[in-house]
C-alpha cells in the first residue's frame, strides 16, 4: 500500500494561554497543501516494526512518530501483526509543515486498512491526539479549526484553491523552545479574536500567527524571509506554526511563480498549492 502524506500551513494562530497539563490553549485554521511524502505499507508476518526513509539526518528509529503509530495502533488493537514502512521524504523537518505528524496519521489510517481493523475516524484521531497535537487534523484535511491543543478539529467549507509559496530558511525551528519562551497576548481573543471573525465572514485580510514575534526574536532571517514575501503582495503571508517556513497564498499563479524566481536566489523556495477536504482523500492514494 502507497499513500501520500501531505503537509499542512496556518493560516492563522492564537495562542490563548498556558494549560494545566503543561501546554498551551490555542486556536488555529489548519489549511492542507499538495506537498507530500510518499509511504509505502507493506504486512509483516510478525509483529515487527520496520521504519526506513530517504532523509538521513532524520531518526527512523522507535522515536520517530511513523514507529509510534504502528507500536501504539498493534498494541491496542492487533497485537500479533507487523508492517514495514518505506518513507520518501519530502517534507522538510522543523518548518512548521506538520510533516511527523502527517506521517503518523497517515500511519494510523492506512494499518487501520491494512490490519483490517475496522476503526472508524473518531477512533483514529483518539489515536492521533495521543501522538501529537496537530495528528488529528491529518485525518480530517482541508480548511479545518483547530482548538484545545490544537486536538480538536472542526471542519471549516473550504476556501478557493490559492497558490501557495513556500520559503525555507535553512535552519530549524524548535517548536517547544518557541511556546516556552512566547508571551501570551490577551488582545486578540474572545470577540477580538481574528479568526472567530473569519468564521464569521471568510476572508484572509487580518489573519495573523501570535507566533510570529517569538519566532523572528530568536530567528531573524525568518522576519527577513516574510518581508521579502510581502514584497509581491501575496493574500496572506504568514510563519506556518512555530516556523520555520514562512508562506505566501496568491489567486494568481503566474503572480506566484513571477515571485518564486525573484526569490529564488535569495532562499529555497517552493511552489504548491493549497487542496480542499475532498481532492484530500481523492489524492492520498492517487497516483503512488
Amino acid at each position: 500500500m502507497r499513500i501520500k502524506s501531505f503537509a499542512k500551513i496556518n493560516l492563522g494562530l492564537e495562542v490563548i494561554g498556558k494549560r494545566s497539563d503543561g501546554y498551551h490553549e490555542i486556536k488555529t485554521l489548519f489549511q492542507s497543501v499538495t506537498l507530500h511524502d510518499v509511504l509505502n505499507f507493506r504486512a509483516l508476518p510478525d509483529a515487527r516494526i520496520e521504519l526506513l526513509g530517504t532523509d538521513p539526518n532524520l531518526s527512523w528509529g522507535e522515536d520517530n512518530l511513523i514507529h509510534r503509530a504502528a507500536k501504539l495502533l498493534a498494541q491496542r488493537h492487533a497485537s500479533r501483526k507487523g508492517v514495514a514502512v518505506r518513507v520518501i521524504k519530502r517534507i522538510p523537518v522543523g518548518k512548521g509543515l506538520g510533516g511527523g505528524s502527517s506521517n503518523a496519521a497517515m500511519t494510523l489510517w492506512a494499518l487501520n486498512r491494512l490490519w483490517q481493523l475496522g476503526l472508524d475516524n473518531g477512533q483514529l484521531k483518539e489515536l492521533g491526539g495521543a501522538l501529537g497535537s496537530d495528528v488529528p487534523f491529518f485525518l480530517e484535511g482541508g480548511l479545518c479549526l483547530g482548538t484545545g491543543r490544537g486536538e480538536v478539529v472542526k471542519p471549516l467549507p473550504d476556501l478557493p484553491s490559492h497558490a501557495c509559496l513556500l520559503l525555507f530558511p535553512h535552519l530549524a525551528a524548535s517548536t517547544e523552545h518557541i511556546y516556552r519562551h512566547h508571551r501570551v497576548s490577551l488582545t486578540s481573543h474572545g470577540k477580538e479574536s481574528r479568526i472567530m471573525q473569519f468564521l464569521e465572514s471568510p476572508n484572509l485580510d487580518g489573519l495573523t500567527n501570535e507566533l510570529e514575534a517569538t519566532v523572528f526574536r530568536f530567528y531573524p532571517l525568518i522576519k527577513e524571509n516574510k518581508r521579502r514575501l510581502h514584497d509581491w503582495r501575496p493574500d496572506l503571508a504568514a510563519v506556518s506554526g512555530s516556523g520555520s517556513a514562512v508562506f505566501g497564498l496568491f489567486r494568481s499563479k503566474g503572480q506566484a511563480r513571477r515571485a518564486q524566481r525573484a526569490l529564488r536566489d535569495e532562499c529555497r523556495v517552493r511552489l504548491v498549492e493549497t487542496i480542499s477536504r475532498e481532492r484530500y482523500w481523492q489524492s492520498i492514494g492517487a497516483g503512488v
